[in-house]
């Protein structure tokens, strides 16, 4: 049985001053978006009414009253003489960082998810021209389709990094190979260096390892800073790996340059420490290509990529490329949860991946108009919030005048707009000053949200909103 303490759970928490009142209230809305982010996790046993109230340092009623709203809208359960219990309610599916139902009227700039291109429907009809030929056989292919690892091996050999077939691992995705790259390296209780802020859901995988998360700061403004920090860090601590995100980093887009890359490569080997290195970005180069992969610096390093952002999430295709005795590795641990990925959206990805180049112009082409409109929206209706434009990826890493982040959250889930508080991309309670948007929605979508997002600031902050916002109608959610 999983449990937090009062401590921790205060941390995670935070300051609710910036809350509107009641107070339990805003505990009860705290605590229920740390269970439906993946943050505390399910079944975790909450503290004691008490050790929290001291933690957090309210009145005990406050914490009383919080829990039994959580037990009343299903997000908690109590046990006679054992506690209470983070659970889920009913209906659409919570617990986890990942994308909700699409069909409520909602906005979600929560999630950078694109929808599919034109390419993707006709990728899959080529795919069941092709699929009669592997009828015949059993099906299953533990390490991926032969010629879709042919593919991403001559991608990767394109890029600077020359690559065989055997050195590919065809994965559920960029989630599915990050977890199972982390499980070859880490053991319970060793540490693992992460850039702070980082992608959620890996920081998650980490600690369901029972691993350390060791966090170093990343400031967008001086990324420097953080490659300083990283190397010192290696040396000093050694931590049995490392998860990074040198391309278009998420969430705040830095691109770390072929320099840097050098000195990082040759820190980690120095120190003997493996990384898993996610690329999920690394082809969305807006207005600047992404140097050769951090893997073509140095040798014990895990890259792995994805076709859900430069195509489409639904496909599930991803992949970690590594040399050959360890993609055997990895692929012993991929069986034991997914014994061989689909055929048929391999298939697919074998025809994205053969006409990628003409589909990725198309798509950058989308995103700078895209990026454009959101960069717009937030200067026009939000000027006091400070918005740089990152060179690529897909997402804003906007800076609050205050630590405000998860009540405009909260605020702006009422009105039927989701979005992701700046902690949930780090440890404890820090980054509530930030906030990260997605410009993977269509333009109009994107005005209307930044409509939403300016009234639900004025909610979070007291302020009285906009003329051209207050005016607007709302959606009924």
């Amino acid at each position: 049985m999983e449990t937090t303490s009062a401590r921790s759970l205060a941390a995670l928490v935070g300051d609710l001053a910036t809350e509107r009142p009641p107070r339990y209230a805003a505990l009860a809305g705290r605590i229920r978006r740390l269970v439906a982010d993946g943050r505390v996790p399910l079944g975790t046993r909450l503290p004691a009414e008490r050790e929290l109230a001291t933690a957090l340092a309210v009145s005990r009623a406050t914490v009383t009253a919080a829990y039994t709203r959580l037990r009343e809208d299903g997000w908690a359960t109590a046990r006679q003489g054992a506690g209470t219990f983070a659970v889920l309610p009913a209906g659409p599916h919570r617990g986890a960082w990942v994308p909700g139902p699409v069909d409520d009227g909602a906005i979600d700039l929560a999630h950078a998810a694109p929808a599919a291109p034109a390419a993707v429907p006709a990728a899959l009809a080529a795919a069941l021209e092709e699929l009669p030929r592997f009828l015949t056989t059993h099906g299953y292919h533990p390490a991926g389709l032969p010629d879709l690892r042919a593919r991403i091996a001559a991608r990767y050999t394109a890029r600077g990094l020359p690559t065989t077939p055997e050195q590919v691992l065809v994965t559920n995705g960029a989630l599915h190979g990050v977890s199972i790259g982390l499980q070859v390296l880490l053991r319970r209780g060793q540490r693992v260096l992460v850039e702070q802020p980082s992608y959620p859901n890996a920081l998650q995988a980490a600690r369901a390892l029972g691993a350390r998360v060791l966090p170093v700061a990343l400031d967008p403004d001086e990324p420097a800073a953080w490659l300083d920090a990283a190397v010192g860090t290696l040396s000093a601590v050694r931590p049995a790996a490392a998860y990074l995100m040198p391309d278009f980093q998420n969430p705040t887009g830095v691109l770390l340059d072929g320099a840097g890359r050098e000195r990082l490569a040759g820190a980690l080997r120095r120190s003997g420490v493996p990384a898993v290195v996610d690329e999920t970005f690394a082809e969305l180069g807006l207005d600047t290509a992404a140097p050769p992969p951090l893997a073509a610096f140095g040798p014990g390093l895990l890259s792995v990529g994805t076709l859900s952002k430069v195509a489409w999430g639904g496909l599930r295709v991803g992949w970690v490329r590594a040399e050959a005795d360890v993609v055997r590795r990895l692929t012993a641990v991929a069986v034991r949860t997914s014994m061989s990925g689909p055929v048929v959206e391999q298939l697919a990805a074998c025809a994205l991946l053969d006409g990628l180049d003409e589909s990725l112009a198309a798509w950058r082409g989308q995103l700078r108009e895209r990026r454009s409109v959101l960069t717009a929206e937030l200067r026009h209706r939000l000027p006091e919030w400070r918005v740089p434009v990152p060179a690529g990826g897909l997402v804003l890493w906007c800076g609050l005048p205050s630590l405000r982040s998860r009540a405009v959250v909260a605020a702006a889930e009422r009105l039927g707009l989701r979005l992701a508080a700046g902690p949930l991309f780090g440890t404890g309670h820090a980054l509530d000053d930030r906030l990260r948007l997605p410009y993977t929605q269509p333009p109009e979508v994107l005005r209307r949200a930044v409509a939403l997002l300016a009234r639900a600031d004025a909610q979070a902050t007291g302020a009285r909103p906009p003329a051209d916002v207050a005016d607007e109608p709302q959606p009924v959610v």
